[in-house]
């Protein structure tokens, strides 16, 4: 069984479901797995690194990126 079959009858069975107390323990399990969590320190120091960069408005366009860097490739 591939994977998008496996959603499909995950997703079919979880619409069948009845009891509340199940739904909140599905519910708990899909909100405790964060990737984030998952991730090393310098992952998320990486990530915020990116996001201080986006707000300060220290980004580049692809354009700009590849002319940078078309050498390399």
């Amino acid at each position: 069984m591939d994977i998008q079959t496996k959603k499909y009858h995950l997703i079919e069975w979880i619409t069948k479901i009845r009891d509340n107390q199940l739904l909140d323990k599905l519910m708990k399990l899909a909100e405790d797995e964060d990737w984030w969590n998952e991730i090393s320190q310098a992952e998320r120091d990486a990530i915020e690194e990116g996001l201080q960069d986006l707000s300060a408005n220290r980004t580049y366009d692809h354009s700009e990126v590849r002319s940078l860097y078309e050498k390399y490739l």
